[in-house]
Order: C-alpha cells, then sequence, then structure tokens
C-alpha cells in the first residue's frame, strides 16, 4: 500500500473533504485508512452491566484508501506516491517534487 502508518493525508471526498491528519491504522485488506479525529460518528449505547450508563460515544470510522491523499513531508501538497529503486531498496517519492517520502 502506497499509505503507511504515521503519515499526513488530505481527505478528498465526504463530509470532513479538505481536513487533514495522521493515519493511525492501515487496514490493507479492506482497502481502509483510520485517520485520527476524522469522519467520526456517534453510537448510541445501552447499559449492559449494573451500575454502567449508557449514552452516546464519539468513534472514528475507518475511510475509503482512495478518499485520502498523502501530503508530501516537503512540499507540504496532497500528491500521488510513486516507487523508486536505489541500491536495491525500494523508496516511496512524491510525483511533484520527487522528493524521497
Amino acid at each position: 500500500m502506497k499509505i503507511k502508518k504515521g503519515d499526513k493525508v488530505k481527505i478528498l471526498i465526504g463530509k470532513d473533504r479538505g481536513r487533514e491528519g495522521t493515519v493511525e491504522v492501515v487496514l490493507a485488506k479492506e482497502k481502509k485508512v483510520l485517520v485520527a479525529g476524522l469522519n467520526i460518528y456517534k453510537k448510541h449505547t445501552k447499559p449492559t452491566k449494573e451500575g454502567e450508563k449508557g449514552g452516546i460515544i464519539e468513534k472514528s470510522r475507518p475511510i475509503d484508501i482512495a478518499k485520502v491523499a498523502l501530503i508530501c513531508p516537503k512540499c507540504q501538497q496532497p500528491t500521488r506516491v510513486g516507487y523508486q529503486v536505489t541500491g536495491g531498496e525500494k523508496q516511496r517519492i512524491c510525483k511533484k517534487c520527487k522528493a524521497i517520502i
């Protein structure tokens, strides 16, 4: 996958369009990422045990990887990711400024 945990991304589509955040979890099989503090929904819960309170909990939902763009650490712009092999090592590069990510 071209986006990894800890990368800074920008949301392209949806209610959080234009907002930026860091990737917490990458779900490779589902092709989704969990971005910290974005794509939040509210879940209503009932008390399950005696003495426990029910209420409304806010949780982050995974967002499709096609709906986020990686932000290059050098040029600070949303960009596509390319690969470059140097010395037998594969590295991610920014398609705009050709910097190693």
